[in-house]
């Protein structure tokens, strides 16, 4: 079974291609991984894989649908997207984490997870329909940059990880087929590579009267909370996606013990995991700005 989501939606369950919208291909598929744990009888083997088959060829379905209809109505505003949110992509955002990566605040980690992972998911798929799903805080860390000055990262406990990157592979149904084919930022299969390789071939092969080179400063340290949940009201309608996207604005950060409430801020280190489209969302009228001015010479 596929751990792959984003590059399979809308193809055949068993095809590796990258989104249709992404003008390069970027990245090489991630292989299938098995479970861990007690080996099933020889008997019942057949039926498990068959079983975990059959739920991911429906949950690919059900996300192609979204996508189809994304595609369809332009102004559609979907009101029922959390039952996307099921057992088997949970299991899908899980495999797809970075396995070495450090422990939020609640100290748990991918291989920790993974002991009963079955029962783990479960209850974690209960919490969120349910309603009584916690963000919890992010753990505040640092990394230098280039000029001296340090950036601040937000490390997200595993299930805030799992739960955000079920979300966003949900969403991105919607905003992949809304962004623009040379937006690149934060989509699935594309790269800065990609970009570059694109700017190349556009100024080599085509004419071009002025390039434009625009870097936003402390672009995320200054997202306004409430202008994200606005620009995702355009299109989303569902109130508990809704709920769950500002109870991970909210949780806020934790540094050297003491809690620290993020008002305009979005985590790199959850943005990272969960919820990618949001940057090149905001942007999305700046592009369309300039292609259109583009377009006029």
């Amino acid at each position: 079974m596929s751990h792959n989501l984003d590059k399979n939606v809308g193809r055949e369950s068993d095809g590796r291609v990258l989104p249709t919208k992404c003008p390069n291909k970027g990245g090489s598929p991630t292989p299938a991984e098995s479970m861990e744990g007690r080996r099933p009888t020889k008997e019942n083997t057949g039926q498990t894989a068959a079983s975990q088959i059959q739920s991911w060829e429906n949950a690919l379905a059900a996300l192609h649908r979204v996508r189809e209809a994304a595609k369809r109505e332009k102004r559609l505003r979907f009101t029922s997207l959390l039952h996307h949110v099921s057992v088997v992509l949970l299991s899908n955002s899980f495999y797809a984490l970075k396995r070495e990566a450090a422990p939020g605040v609640d100290g748990l980690t991918w291989q920790e997870y993974e002991t009963d992972l079955d029962k783990r998911l479960e209850d974690l798929h209960s919490r969120v329909h349910r309603g009584t799903y916690r963000a919890l805080p992010s753990k505040r860390a640092y990394i230098l940059k280039q000029d001296g000055r340090q950036r601040p990262l937000g490390i997200a406990s595993l299930e805030d990880k799992i739960v955000q990157h079920a979300v966003g592979t949900v969403l991105n149904q919607i905003y992949e087929e809304d962004f623009l084919g040379f937006s690149y930022g934060f989509r699935p299969g594309c790269s800065a590579h990609d970009a570059l390789d694109a700017l190349s071939v556009g100024i080599m092969r085509k004419k071009v009267n002025w390039v434009l080179d625009a870097d936003i400063r402390d672009c995320f340290g200054s997202f306004s909370h409430e202008w994200i949940v606005k620009f995702l009201q355009h299109r989303i309608g569902d109130r508990r996606i809704l709920r769950l996207i500002k109870k991970w604005l909210r949780a806020g950060v934790l540094e050297d013990g003491k809690w620290l409430e993020t008002e305009k801020e979005l985590r790199f280190g959850d943005f990272a995991v969960a919820c990618k489209c949001l940057p090149t969302l905001r942007f999305r009228p700046l592009g369309t700005a300039l292609a259109d001015a583009s377009s006029q010479g």
